[in-house]
């Protein structure tokens, strides 16, 4: 019994690298890699109307370059492409109340600008990240909760941002 579940393991293996590399499949990362190169250099400019959310932004932002570009991160003497990023805003909405009329769950929305800065050529790139968090009835959004929002907003605004890169070094690609 043990033989057959293990040859049906190595066939399903097998049928599913087979299926992938034989219609083409390419991970959209090495597609935004192509675009943005292996070094990438950050940074993120201080709002002075929000320094404390831009702080934290920095952090998640060069989590999110690392994880989504799968390239490291290096100064920018030495990088092929520098990324320069600003908080445009940050927003919190009410998006549920609960029986007596109380606001349990908000709704965080981040507006990034990107300057993309590759091989000498600037582009510019607007990204929204949303997270969606509740509270308890009648209680106030705590620094913790706050910083998770917009950790967590500004990650998905990253992978918004690498997702428009990967279509344009698809596009490229395909045009080939």
């Amino acid at each position: 019994m043990q033989h057959v579940r293990s040859f049906i393991a190595v066939l399903v293996i097998i049928l599913h690298v087979s299926i992938l590399s034989g219609c083409g499949y390419v991970p959209s990362s090495k597609y935004a890699r192509e675009v943005v190169g292996d070094k990438v250099s950050t940074q993120v400019i201080i709002s002075a109307v929000d320094p404390q959310n831009t702080v934290l932004i920095k952090d998640a932002v060069d989590s999110a370059i690392i994880k989504s570009f799968r390239t490291s991160l290096t100064d920018k003497a030495h990088s092929t492409t520098h990324l320069i990023i600003s908080l445009e805003s940050v927003n919190y909405s009410p998006i549920q109340y609960d029986n007596n009329g109380y606001v349990v769950g908000y709704r965080t929305m981040i507006v990034l600008n990107i300057d993309m800065i590759h091989q000498g050529i600037s582009q510019n790139y607007k990204v929204v990240g949303t997270y969606d968090f509740t509270i308890e009835p009648n209680a106030i959004i705590s620094d913790q909760i706050r910083f998770e929002a917009i950790k967590y907003s500004a990650t998905k605004a990253i992978s918004a941002f690498v997702a428009k890169v990967s279509a344009q070094g698809a596009r490229s690609n395909k045009a080939k």
